[in-house]
């Protein structure tokens, strides 16, 4: 999955939620103030199209555009590039610079509850006698 420039993954969030949408659609959800240009968002969505991202249904001339994608395949995925260029495919280096730079104490105790939660005991042996 080719990674998205942040404009790209911009009208993704929009149509993420939104289902569908047309261009002009695109951009009233946009926050920006000015609105960018109707052309700009056009061709940013037919590349997201060549990507392989996005879907149309054509309507004569207009174009109805909707994810392929979806928002979760798209998360793991930046998740998984994440990983490998920046902890060298290292879990236990994530939750490391995780639990250094970025968690509250708060934060660390809730991913410590996890983490026991998901302990299992052992299971007992089958004794058959």
């Amino acid at each position: 999955m080719e990674e998205l420039t942040k404009t790209e993954e911009r009208i993704m969030h929009v149509l993420w939620k939104m289902k569908k949408a047309f261009v002009k659609d695109v951009i009233d959800q946009l926050p920006d103030d000015p609105k960018p240009p109707y052309n700009t968002i056009s061709s940013v969505v037919r590349i997201l199209e060549r990507k392989g991202y996005v879907g149309f249904k054509a309507y004569g001339k207009t174009y109805e555009y909707f994810p392929l994608i979806s928002k979760m395949e798209y998360r793991a995925a930046s998740f998984r590039r994440l990983l490998t260029q920046y902890f060298d495919n290292s879990p236990t280096a994530l939750v490391s610079f995780m639990v250094e730079e970025t968690l509250s104490q708060r934060e660390k105790q809730q991913l410590l509850d996890l983490l026991h939660q998901s302990e299992k005991p052992d299971e007992p042996a089958n004794d058959a006698r």
